[in-house]
Protein backbone atom coordinates (compact mmCIF):
# COMPACT_ATOMS: atom_id res chain seq x y z
CA UNK A 1 0.00 0.00 0.00
CA UNK A 2 1.37 3.01 -0.63
CA UNK A 3 1.70 5.80 2.11
CA UNK A 4 -1.52 6.10 3.83
CA UNK A 5 -4.12 9.71 3.28
CA UNK A 6 -6.39 8.13 6.83
CA UNK A 7 -4.59 6.10 9.55
CA UNK A 8 -6.64 5.29 12.33
CA UNK A 9 -4.87 3.48 15.32
CA UNK A 10 -6.54 1.82 18.64
CA UNK A 11 -9.68 4.46 18.16
CA UNK A 12 -12.16 3.39 21.23
CA UNK A 13 -15.11 5.57 21.79
CA UNK A 14 -17.08 4.77 25.46
CA UNK A 15 -20.30 5.98 26.47
CA UNK A 16 -20.48 5.03 30.35
CA UNK A 17 -20.53 0.91 30.07
CA UNK A 18 -21.43 0.87 26.52
CA UNK A 19 -18.03 0.78 24.07
CA UNK A 20 -19.35 1.63 20.65
CA UNK A 21 -16.02 1.12 19.30
CA UNK A 22 -13.02 -1.35 20.24
CA UNK A 23 -9.76 -0.14 19.66
CA UNK A 24 -10.19 -0.18 15.65
CA UNK A 25 -7.35 0.63 13.41
CA UNK A 26 -6.98 1.07 9.92
CA UNK A 27 -5.11 2.70 7.01
CA UNK A 28 -7.05 3.96 3.79
CA UNK A 29 -4.91 4.77 0.65
CA UNK A 30 -4.88 7.86 -1.67
CA UNK A 31 -7.70 7.43 -4.22
CA UNK A 32 -8.88 4.51 -2.54
CA UNK A 33 -12.49 4.01 -1.98
CA UNK A 34 -12.71 2.28 1.72
CA UNK A 35 -16.46 0.71 2.71
CA UNK A 36 -17.30 0.20 5.91
CA UNK A 37 -20.08 -2.94 6.47
CA UNK A 38 -21.55 -3.99 9.63
CA UNK A 39 -24.80 -5.10 11.40
CA UNK A 40 -27.11 -2.02 13.09
CA UNK A 41 -25.42 -1.05 16.38
CA UNK A 42 -21.67 -2.35 14.77
CA UNK A 43 -19.93 1.60 15.25
CA UNK A 44 -19.88 2.56 11.99
CA UNK A 45 -21.43 6.07 12.27
CA UNK A 46 -19.76 6.71 15.44
CA UNK A 47 -16.66 6.15 13.94
CA UNK A 48 -17.58 8.61 10.94
CA UNK A 49 -18.23 11.33 13.38
CA UNK A 50 -14.97 10.10 15.21
CA UNK A 51 -13.14 10.82 11.43
CA UNK A 52 -14.59 14.25 10.64
CA UNK A 53 -14.35 15.82 14.57
CA UNK A 54 -18.18 15.52 15.76
CA UNK A 55 -17.52 12.79 18.76
CA UNK A 56 -13.96 12.67 20.75
CA UNK A 57 -12.86 9.78 20.93
CA UNK A 58 -12.34 8.04 24.25
CA UNK A 59 -8.48 6.87 23.07
CA UNK A 60 -6.35 6.26 19.64
CA UNK A 61 -5.65 8.70 17.16
CA UNK A 62 -6.60 9.66 13.78
CA UNK A 63 -4.09 10.88 11.36
CA UNK A 64 -4.82 12.56 8.05
CA UNK A 65 -1.76 12.78 5.73
CA UNK A 66 0.18 11.94 9.00
CA UNK A 67 -1.04 14.97 10.84
CA UNK A 68 -3.01 14.01 14.25
CA UNK A 69 -6.66 15.07 14.21
CA UNK A 70 -6.88 14.60 17.52
CA UNK A 71 -9.42 16.99 19.57
CA UNK A 72 -9.88 19.44 16.56
CA UNK A 73 -13.42 20.46 15.77
CA UNK A 74 -15.37 19.80 12.64
CA UNK A 75 -14.67 22.67 11.07
CA UNK A 76 -11.24 22.35 11.01
CA UNK A 77 -11.27 18.96 10.34
CA UNK A 78 -12.82 20.27 7.42
CA UNK A 79 -10.50 22.71 6.53
CA UNK A 80 -7.53 20.18 6.37
CA UNK A 81 -9.75 18.13 3.58
CA UNK A 82 -11.89 15.75 5.61
CA UNK A 83 -15.55 15.74 5.20
CA UNK A 84 -19.21 13.76 6.09
CA UNK A 85 -22.18 13.19 4.62
CA UNK A 86 -24.85 12.43 7.53
CA UNK A 87 -27.48 9.90 7.00
CA UNK A 88 -30.29 11.87 7.76
CA UNK A 89 -30.14 14.75 5.27
CA UNK A 90 -29.50 17.88 6.79
CA UNK A 91 -30.26 20.96 4.02
CA UNK A 92 -31.09 24.44 4.49
CA UNK A 93 -34.66 23.55 3.49
CA UNK A 94 -35.42 27.02 2.96
CA UNK A 95 -32.46 27.78 0.32
CA UNK A 96 -32.25 27.00 -3.18
CA UNK A 97 -30.22 23.83 -4.17
CA UNK A 98 -27.45 26.54 -5.11
CA UNK A 99 -27.35 28.30 -2.41
CA UNK A 100 -26.87 25.49 0.08
CA UNK A 101 -23.95 24.84 -2.28
CA UNK A 102 -22.68 28.05 -2.12
CA UNK A 103 -22.15 28.32 1.35
CA UNK A 104 -19.92 25.01 1.90
CA UNK A 105 -17.96 27.20 -1.42
CA UNK A 106 -17.88 30.06 0.53
CA UNK A 107 -16.46 28.68 4.08
CA UNK A 108 -14.54 25.97 3.15
CA UNK A 109 -10.69 25.37 2.40
CA UNK A 110 -11.26 27.82 -1.01
CA UNK A 111 -13.58 30.67 0.81
CA UNK A 112 -14.10 31.59 -2.28
CA UNK A 113 -16.30 34.63 -3.47
CA UNK A 114 -17.92 36.29 -5.91
CA UNK A 115 -17.49 34.57 -9.50
CA UNK A 116 -15.17 32.11 -7.70
CA UNK A 117 -18.05 30.97 -5.77
CA UNK A 118 -21.13 30.80 -8.66
CA UNK A 119 -18.23 28.75 -10.98
CA UNK A 120 -17.39 25.96 -8.40
CA UNK A 121 -21.08 25.70 -7.60
CA UNK A 122 -22.10 25.45 -11.09
CA UNK A 123 -19.44 22.95 -11.66
CA UNK A 124 -20.44 20.75 -8.93
CA UNK A 125 -23.80 20.84 -9.31
CA UNK A 126 -22.64 19.57 -12.47
CA UNK A 127 -20.60 16.68 -11.09
CA UNK A 128 -23.56 15.77 -9.30
CA UNK A 129 -26.17 15.39 -11.74
CA UNK A 130 -28.00 18.16 -10.11
CA UNK A 131 -27.66 21.39 -12.27
CA UNK A 132 -31.43 21.30 -13.86
CA UNK A 133 -32.63 21.86 -10.27
CA UNK A 134 -30.46 25.07 -8.96
CA UNK A 135 -32.99 27.35 -8.51
CA UNK A 136 -35.16 24.70 -6.94
CA UNK A 137 -35.93 25.23 -3.19
CA UNK A 138 -34.21 21.83 -1.45
CA UNK A 139 -37.36 20.95 0.46
CA UNK A 140 -38.91 19.87 -2.43
CA UNK A 141 -36.47 17.38 -4.31
CA UNK A 142 -36.76 13.93 -3.99
CA UNK A 143 -34.67 10.96 -1.70
CA UNK A 144 -32.10 10.77 -4.50
CA UNK A 145 -32.02 14.46 -4.85
CA UNK A 146 -31.51 15.32 -1.33
CA UNK A 147 -28.76 12.44 -0.93
CA UNK A 148 -26.68 14.04 -4.09
CA UNK A 149 -27.45 17.38 -2.58
CA UNK A 150 -25.77 16.49 0.42
CA UNK A 151 -22.60 14.99 -1.78
CA UNK A 152 -22.63 18.46 -3.35
CA UNK A 153 -22.62 20.50 -0.38
CA UNK A 154 -19.69 18.33 0.70
CA UNK A 155 -17.83 18.45 -2.62
CA UNK A 156 -18.35 22.09 -2.12
CA UNK A 157 -15.41 22.35 1.33
CA UNK A 158 -13.32 20.99 -1.52
CA UNK A 159 -12.20 17.77 0.52
CA UNK A 160 -9.36 15.53 -0.04
CA UNK A 161 -11.28 12.65 1.90
CA UNK A 162 -14.77 12.30 1.25
CA UNK A 163 -16.90 10.04 3.84
CA UNK A 164 -20.06 9.02 2.61
CA UNK A 165 -22.36 7.72 5.69
CA UNK A 166 -25.60 5.73 3.81
CA UNK A 167 -26.04 7.82 0.69
CA UNK A 168 -27.99 4.83 -1.14
CA UNK A 169 -29.95 4.36 2.10
CA UNK A 170 -33.90 4.42 0.82
CA UNK A 171 -32.98 4.61 -2.82
CA UNK A 172 -34.31 2.53 -5.61
CA UNK A 173 -32.24 -0.09 -7.62
CA UNK A 174 -31.54 2.93 -10.71
CA UNK A 175 -30.75 5.58 -7.93
CA UNK A 176 -28.82 3.21 -6.12
CA UNK A 177 -26.63 2.24 -9.50
CA UNK A 178 -26.56 5.88 -10.27
CA UNK A 179 -25.01 6.55 -6.63
CA UNK A 180 -22.23 3.62 -7.59
CA UNK A 181 -21.39 5.63 -10.74
CA UNK A 182 -21.19 8.60 -8.83
CA UNK A 183 -19.03 7.37 -5.87
CA UNK A 184 -16.55 6.08 -8.59
CA UNK A 185 -16.46 8.98 -10.86
CA UNK A 186 -15.48 11.10 -7.57
CA UNK A 187 -12.85 8.74 -7.01
CA UNK A 188 -11.22 8.97 -10.50
CA UNK A 189 -11.59 12.83 -10.07
CA UNK A 190 -9.10 12.42 -7.30
CA UNK A 191 -11.04 12.07 -4.32
CA UNK A 192 -10.56 9.29 -1.41
CA UNK A 193 -13.89 7.94 -0.62
CA UNK A 194 -14.72 6.00 2.68
CA UNK A 195 -18.15 4.74 2.83
CA UNK A 196 -21.12 3.67 5.31
CA UNK A 197 -23.74 1.13 3.55
CA UNK A 198 -26.22 -1.25 4.35
CA UNK A 199 -26.80 -1.86 0.44
CA UNK A 200 -23.54 -4.86 1.00
CA UNK A 201 -23.76 -5.80 -2.45
CA UNK A 202 -23.52 -1.95 -3.42
CA UNK A 203 -20.64 -1.12 -1.34
CA UNK A 204 -19.10 -4.53 -2.42
CA UNK A 205 -19.01 -3.04 -6.03
CA UNK A 206 -17.98 -0.19 -5.84
CA UNK A 207 -15.38 -0.80 -2.82
CA UNK A 208 -11.53 -1.59 -3.37
CA UNK A 209 -11.55 -2.59 0.26
CA UNK A 210 -14.08 -3.27 3.09
CA UNK A 211 -13.82 -2.78 6.96
CA UNK A 212 -16.07 -5.26 8.63
CA UNK A 213 -17.23 -3.67 12.27
CA UNK A 214 -19.61 -6.06 15.03
CA UNK A 215 -20.20 -4.92 18.26
CA UNK A 216 -17.53 -2.07 17.61
CA UNK A 217 -15.05 -4.55 16.85
CA UNK A 218 -13.03 -4.99 13.77
CA UNK A 219 -13.48 -8.26 12.58
CA UNK A 220 -12.71 -8.52 9.05
CA UNK A 221 -10.64 -6.14 6.56
CA UNK A 222 -9.55 -7.07 2.86
CA UNK A 223 -10.39 -6.84 -0.76
CA UNK A 224 -14.62 -7.53 -1.52
CA UNK A 225 -14.31 -11.27 -2.17
CA UNK A 226 -12.24 -12.09 0.40
CA UNK A 227 -14.05 -10.61 3.53
CA UNK A 228 -17.34 -12.19 1.98
CA UNK A 229 -16.34 -15.36 2.03
CA UNK A 230 -14.67 -14.79 5.94
CA UNK A 231 -16.61 -17.07 8.72
CA UNK A 232 -16.68 -14.45 11.17
CA UNK A 233 -18.21 -11.92 8.50
CA UNK A 234 -20.67 -14.47 7.47
CA UNK A 235 -21.88 -14.88 11.46
CA UNK A 236 -22.03 -11.80 12.51
CA UNK A 237 -25.19 -11.17 9.26
CA UNK A 238 -26.53 -15.21 9.85
CA UNK A 239 -25.87 -15.81 13.46
CA UNK A 240 -25.13 -19.54 12.94
CA UNK A 241 -25.90 -19.54 8.98
CA UNK A 242 -23.36 -22.29 7.31
CA UNK A 243 -20.08 -20.81 5.74
CA UNK A 244 -21.56 -21.04 2.02
CA UNK A 245 -24.04 -18.46 2.85
CA UNK A 246 -24.29 -15.59 0.19
CA UNK A 247 -24.35 -11.82 1.64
Amino acid sequence: MPEPIVSVRALTVRFGGLVAVKAVSFDVAPREIFGVIGPNGAGKTTLFSCLAGAQRPTSGSIHLRGESLDGLAVWAVAHRGLVRTHQIVRPFREMTVADNVAIGARFGRGRRRGADEKGRVRDILARTGLGARAGSLAGTLTLGELKRLEIARALATEPDVLCLDEIMGGLNPAEINAAMVLVRELRDQGLTILLIEHHVHAVVGVSDRILVLNFGERIAEGRPEEVLRDPAVVAAYFGDAPEEAAL
